[in-house]
């Protein structure tokens, strides 16, 4: 069956249901999706305010990408017709093939204007001048929707193939970056002109062009893996670099006493690769941290790629203990009543990031509230445990994490959102507001691409059984990704 007729029967049998709760935040949140978008482009803003009037004058490669792949739910939740939907993806790609990249890596950079799709030169907000930079996080988004849009709206599949074919992700990989292990690892990105920062002039791809990389690599299991994936799915980088990121770094003596605790596990070999399997355990659960312990770091690349399918014995272990892991913190340990703790405007104003520290990697990692009480549990032999906080402070929580949460634990986040909507003004016209400082009970009443994009595809993939995740598997690139990713195992339980 071909791939057109596979997607009308796809569309076909979704169910709809309009009392679900599920379908009728799917409804409010896309209304907060289509609001964000400029009209004289089609380009969606960073964010909207809540009463879904003012548009950000700023936008990014990831925004671009969840409004895509928010289109596509929205269709396949019949919230928007097919006509709609295509007409919505045709002009974005129309958009992206204007606006002004890095050549010759087809990289885009950071920030745009999504009124005029010039280069933002300055944070509408503050004034402050911006550097150009090409992300390797930020392009991976932008690729895998338009690895999905080929495969989800045939009639686009072209202009999608060559965006995608201008995209060269060897511009972020450094082959040398783990020597002990045996292969590489992606770079943060890279800026045209040599910044303040630290950075490393090279020559890209051998073709006398230079670009100033940047001096840090991704060397943890974050939402940073979506370039990886994307490089290895487009066959641009090789298998074995999916491997290269540290799982936990090892038990070396001090060597790598800073990290958040002293891990437990084994070296393993995969494609010629040593990993050192490494879990941490917190309050009786084992697992493989992120950097900073948030759900958006664990869980937003399984909104794309079927983790917990490719990678039953890894990923699909790893997922519902992390999601339990964070319900322990919010309703147990810090006693906030409510969870779900990522990234997100701050309440009383700003952007923060936020998680669970005892789930990050980093020494002090991200804290679940407002106050950053952190937990230090020491490294045997390196550095001695701090005492437990006696009691936390203003919690702040953030839906789009109890929807990331929702494959793994749907009760408990359905409940959970229940109660937020119940107990606070957390909820408007497009849905949840960004965050809730359960304590002080202040709300950020913004939306943002970011966060309801991430709200948009978890419910997608729940309702539709997985259709983001189909439309990315096409194309061949689950004949690519799969494989590799389906040798390792984790003691995650």
């Amino acid at each position: 069956m071909v791939l057109s007729a596979l997607l009308v029967l796809s569309l076909a049998v979704v169910p709809v249901n309009a009392g679900d709760p599920l379908h009728r935040y799917a409804k409010d949140t896309w209304r907060s999706m289509a609001a964000m978008v400029e009209p004289a482009t089609g380009l969606p803003a960073d964010k909207v305010t809540g009463d879904l009037k003012t548009r950000a004058k700023i936008t990014s490669p990831t925004n671009v990408a969840t409004y895509l792949w928010s289109t596509l739910v929205a269709r396949d939740l019949r919230l928007i017709s097919a006509h709609d939907a295509a007409a919505r993806a045709g002009r974005v790609l129309d958009a992206l093939a204007r606006m002004e990249r890095n050549t010759p890596t087809g990289q885009y950079y950071n920030w745009y204007d999504p009124a005029t799709l010039q280069l933002a030169r300055a944070f509408p907000d503050s004034g402050d001048p911006i550097r150009l930079f090409a992300s390797s996080v930020d392009n991976g988004w932008l690729a895998t929707a338009l690895m999905m849009v080929r495969n989800a709206i045939p009639a686009h599949a072209k202009a999608a193939n060559r965006l995608l074919a201008s995209m060269d992700f060897t511009a972020y990989y450094d082959p040398a970056a783990r020597p002990d292990a045996g292969t590489g690892l992606l770079r943060g990105g890279f800026w045209p002109e040599p910044p303040p920062e630290c950075h490393i002039a090279s020559d890209y791809a051998g073709t006398g062009t230079t670009v100033y990389s940047t001096c840090h690599h991704y060397g943890a299991p974050a939402e940073t893996r979506i370039g990886q994936y994307v490089g290895i799915a487009l066959g641009q980088l090789p298998p074995e670099s999916y491997f290269g990121p540290y799982r936990t770094f090892p038990d070396n003596a001090c060597d790598y006493g800073w990290q958040e605790q002293k891990p437990v596990g084994s070296w393993k070999r995969y494609l010629g690769v040593n990993v050192w399997e490494g879990t941490y355990e917190y309050r009786g659960m084992r697992y493989v941290p992120n950097w900073g312990g948030s759900m958006f770091e664990a869980l937003m690349p399984d909104l794309v790629v079927p983790e917990a399918t490719w990678a039953r014995k890894s990923w699909g272990r790893n997922h519902p203990v992390f999601v339990r892991a964070q319900i322990e913190h919010g309703l147990r340990e810090a006693g906030y009543g409510y969870w779900g703790f990522s990234p997100s405007n701050d309440p009383h104003g700003g952007y923060n990031v936020y998680g669970v520290d005892q789930l990050g990697m980093d020494e002090p990692g991200y804290s679940s509230d407002r106050e950053r009480t952190s937990v230090d549990p020491g490294y045997e032999g390196c550095r001695p445990a701090k005492p437990l906080p006696e009691s936390y402070g203003d919690g702040v929580v953030t839906p789009h994490a109890s929807f990331l949460a929702l494959p793994y634990a749907r009760a408990a986040a359905l409940d959970n959102l229940a109660r937020l909507r119940a107990d606070f003004d957390a909820y408007g016209p497009g849905g949840f507001y960004d965050a809730i400082a359960v304590r002080s009970g202040v709300v950020s009443k913004w939306y943002l691409a970011l966060d309801q994009g991430m709200a948009m595809a978890a419910l997608g993939n729940v309702l539709t059984g997985g259709d983001l995740h189909r439309y990315f598997a096409g194309s061949g690139v689950e004949a690519r990704l799969r494989p590799v990713m389906s040798l390792e195992e984790w003691d995650a339980r």
